[in-house]
């Protein structure tokens, strides 16, 4: 079984569907309200659990109602949250989710996941080095994504950055990542005015840009691969990149090699497209395989 701690964000989604999205000053009437547990890292956690790895998360949520519902949901889904602290005084983090016109538009509230911090994340240094694989994501502070590069580097655990939303990233952070897999509008802002084409032949092997229904690219060393994911009808893409990393790290930890990981993490992200929710369409393990 593969040991995968995830290092994220924990948060409630407020999700509304409507058939277009408001113009500036315009008011419309939406279709569906609900609110679901999300957060990337929650997302990530809850999905490498589904795909039958045993997954250890470290994050915040806040001392409220949304909290707790976060935390049920992990224990329901297999995920181990010794590392996983309500934080007083604060709410839990939250994501307000737009559904229209075949795709989503999202707005991130941060608020316990601020206290991510260094601090936090040394008290689960034992778990991390007993990992086959670390999973961390940007909705947290910048300090520990750069601390947990540093002792990944360290402790010669393969880390895997998956850094949305998007903001620079120090050389440094790049070098210590095993894996990174920003999606096209992410790779731009990571690496403004470059041509993508010289940026993943300067990173072989670990910069992995995911281009929706085109599937994902990379450069192996010897030329630019591109793997076709697989077509299907949208129903809703919120969590689809969550999926795919997910599905991937837990393909790279069991010892597939990249190509057949990517095929197995885009047959995983095309099927949790075919559901409502960023978890809820989140397809079990039996389910991406026999549907490959």
């Amino acid at each position: 079984m593969a040991k995968i701690t995830v290092i994220g964000s924990s948060s409630m989604d407020l999700v509304v569907t409507a058939q277009k999205r408001p113009n500036k000053g315009e008011t419309i009437l939406g279709e569906s309200f609900k609110t679901v547990p999300g957060g990337k890292g929650a997302n990530q956690a809850v999905a490498a659990a589904r795909f039958g790895a045993k997954v250890h998360m470290i994050g915040c949520v806040g001392d409220d109602s949304f909290g707790k519902t976060i935390l049920d949901n992990f224990n329901k889904n297999g995920v181990i949250t010794t590392y996983v602290e309500p934080v007083t005084h604060c709410e839990t983090g939250t994501a307000h989710i737009t559904l229209a016109e075949g795709d989503n538009s999202i707005i991130v509230v941060k608020g316990a996941n601020d206290h991510v911090t260094p601090k936090l994340v040394e008290k689960a240094l034992g778990v991390i080095r007993d990992s086959d694989i670390v999973l961390i994501q940007q909705e947290i502070p910048e300090e520990t994504v750069e601390y947990v590069s540093k002792i990944c580097k360290e402790y010669k655990v393969p880390l895997l950055l998956n850094p949305a939303p998007a903001r620079r990233l120090k050389e440094e952070v790049i070098e210590n990542a095993t894996y990174i897999t920003p999606n096209e509008h992410e790779a731009t802002l990571l690496f403004q005015n470059e041509d993508l084409h010289t940026v993943l032949r300067r990173y072989p092997n670990k910069l992995f840009i995911t281009e929706g229904k085109n599937g994902v690219r990379y450069y192996d060393g010897k030329e630019e691969v591109l793997v076709p994911t697989f077509q299907v009808d949208v129903v809703d893409t919120t969590g689809a990149g969550d999926t795919f990393n997910a599905a991937f790290a837990v393909a790279l930890a069991e010892g597939q090699n990249i190509k057949d990981s990517i095929r197995f993490a885009n047959r995983a992200a095309s099927l949790s497209v075919t559901k409502f929710g960023a978890q809820g369409g989140m397809p079990t393990r039996e389910e991406v395989e026999r549907s490959l």
